[in-house]
């Protein structure tokens, strides 16, 4: 048998959530929200789907208000029938004894007025140049220039993020993750082509951070620092924003983040567009990073089974988030304990729709999970043979660490 498991299946805390696994569910926009924001009975499915014990979810990104909408059938968090939605979807998770936080969402300048009759907001009135189309329930349109927000404007924004935390915590969350990342409002703020103002919230790097810390410190009235993470993409060019000096930009936000205690980091390594190290497997820049940060990391983008348990074992993350493979997989951390195969995605569902690519996806039966347990354990005899509970028994007392794979397996078992 195996000395230890692999290292995605040991627990971890963030904070003040505790982890039986690694293996995390990645802030995913699917689209098929209610018109007015509402997540519906086929989001309580997908999430419990994707639900284990001890494992951690973070919900697809969540508006906080109708103008920071910029993608149709998206989630909110600002309006009672919203709260009770996503009531139905922490249950859901609970009952499987996960863990679910949510992200708190402003798109800025991808906003249009063909979700509310106004344009988007951002810190200053520049349009995205880089051939984005913006997909509004009255068709598809190129990008508006947007409302450059006023001082005043942008204290109404934070206020919105903080009612959105308060909102969280009514619905059920485990925490939330403020969406810092992949050029919406936050990074347009951080971006100094987004972002060209000339007051104490542009200019230099520190400016251009201030509206973030005034988010991260509302949100902060509403939750302990143990139970809010923050997602960022140092590297990010989506949304035509642009960091010409990632290193400098990003190093004194994350020294300083480290004075919040906050649950986790949450950064996005851009492994398909630098240079990879081979000790970890992920770029100079984000291992730099990710070293600065005293809160625990959880990487994400485009990592597999083999790379995602290299990256935790040689603690360059704490835990990695896996999108596209778990839309294809709601059983996605027990098939990569058991090394079986996966189901292939299907790109053209990830984005509105119904049940087809969100819920139809199928789990592993029972007498794969029994075949995958025995060739997880070693036996050289015939594996379905072998009664489950003498698996389950020989897994459990190779290691106390195995407890946590032990808790993935046996659920799949009784299916």
């Amino acid at each position: 048998m195996s000395a230890t498991p692999n290292a995605l299946f040991t627990p971890v805390k963030l904070g003040a959530l505790n982890l039986a696994h690694r293996v995390v569910l990645a802030p995913l926009t699917r689209c098929r929200n209610s018109i007015d924001n509402v997540p519906q009975d086929i989001a309580v499915e997908y999430y419990a789907q994707r639900a284990s014990h001890g494992g951690l979810l973070i919900s697809e990104a969540t508006v906080i208000s109708a103008r920071a909408q910029g993608y149709p059938q998206t989630p909110g968090l600002f309006t009672a029938k919203q709260v009770a939605g996503w009531r139905k979807v922490t249950d859901a998770v609970h009952a499987k004894q996960g863990l679910i936080v949510t992200q708190l969402w402003h798109t800025g300048r991808v906003g249009h007025s063909g979700f509310t009759g106004v344009p988007g907001v951002a810190p200053s009135a520049i349009a995205i140049a880089d051939g984005t189309k913006i997909s509004t329930p009255k068709g598809t349109f190129d990008p508006e220039v947007p409302h450059a927000l006023t001082v005043e404007e942008i204290a109404e924004v934070v206020e919105q993020y903080r009612n959105a935390a308060k909102l969280a915590r009514e619905a059920g969350f485990d925490g939330i993750e403020l969406h810092g990342a992949n050029g919406y409002l936050i990074e347009q703020f951080l971006s100094p082509k987004s972002n060209i103002r000339t007051d104490q919230y542009g200019g230099s790097d520190e400016n251009r951070a201030r509206f973030l810390f005034e988010v991260v410190e509302a949100v902060l009235q509403e939750w302990p620092s143990a139970r809010v993470g923050l997602r960022l993409s140092p590297a990010g060019v989506f949304g035509d924003v642009l960091h010409p000096t990632p290193l400098e930009t990003f190093s004194p936000i994350i020294a300083r983040l480290n004075q919040y205690k906050l649950a986790y980091l949450h950064l996005i390594d851009p492994r398909k567009q630098s240079e990879l190290l081979p000790e970890s497997g992920i770029s100079q820049l984000i291992h730099t990073l990710s070293r600065l940060s005293t809160s625990p990391v959880i990487g994400a983008d485009g990592f597999d089974r083999d790379t995602a348990a290299a990256a935790v074992k040689n603690g360059s993350f704490e835990a990695i988030a896996f999108g596209r493979h778990f839309i294809a997989n709601p059983d996605l951390p027990l098939r990569l304990l058991l090394g079986t195969e996966l189901n292939p995605y299907d790109r053209s569902s990830f984005y509105g729709g119904s049940e087809k690519g969100y819920t139809d996806y199928p789990f592993l039966t029972p007498e794969q999970t029994s075949i995958g347990l025995g060739n997880l354990i070693g036996n050289n005899t015939d594996r379905t043979a072998i009664p489950l509970s003498d698996k389950l028994a020989a897994l459990e007392q190779e290691s106390s660490s195995w407890k946590s794979a032990s808790q993935l397996i046996a659920p799949a078992l009784l299916l």
